[in-house]
């Protein structure tokens, strides 16, 4: 695989996550930067460019409340998960666990069959 098709892949795989990753750290006020800040310091490492069309689009699907404050000498946009936005998170983490469940014992097989080569794909030694 090329890393052209890795880079793909990989971006496919962090689309869901991180709207996961966003309503979950709204459950406590955050203006732009500061939620990515607190999700690269988490691991999720994410840019601006797909980070404010993401919190926009949930503010405007009804996920997510926001009002301007005044902090450190500027007017900034804190959004905070809505009601409807709570629900949905609960019901995503759910998924979330249930999927995880899932693929747990599918990626420890694979990764049995990597340390084995001496096994086929139908599981016989050859």
């Amino acid at each position: 695989m090329t890393s052209s098709q890795l880079d793909k892949m990989r971006l496919e795989l962090r689309r869901g996550v991180l709207v996961l990753a966003v309503l979950a750290s709204l459950k406590q006020p955050h203006y732009g930067y500061s939620l990515r800040k607190q999700l690269q310091d988490r691991g999720i490492d994410i840019d601006e460019g797909t980070l404010y069309p993401l919190v926009r689009r949930l503010a405007e699907q009804g996920l997510l409340d926001s009002e301007w404050q005044q902090a450190e000498g500027r007017e900034r946009r804190y959004y905070l998960l809505s009601e409807q936005g709570k629900e949905l998170l609960l019901q995503l983490t759910d998924e979330w666990r249930q999927l995880n469940s899932a693929l747990a014992p599918l990626l420890t097989e694979s990764e049995e069959l990597s340390q084995n080569p001496e096994h086929n794909q139908s599981g016989e030694t050859e």
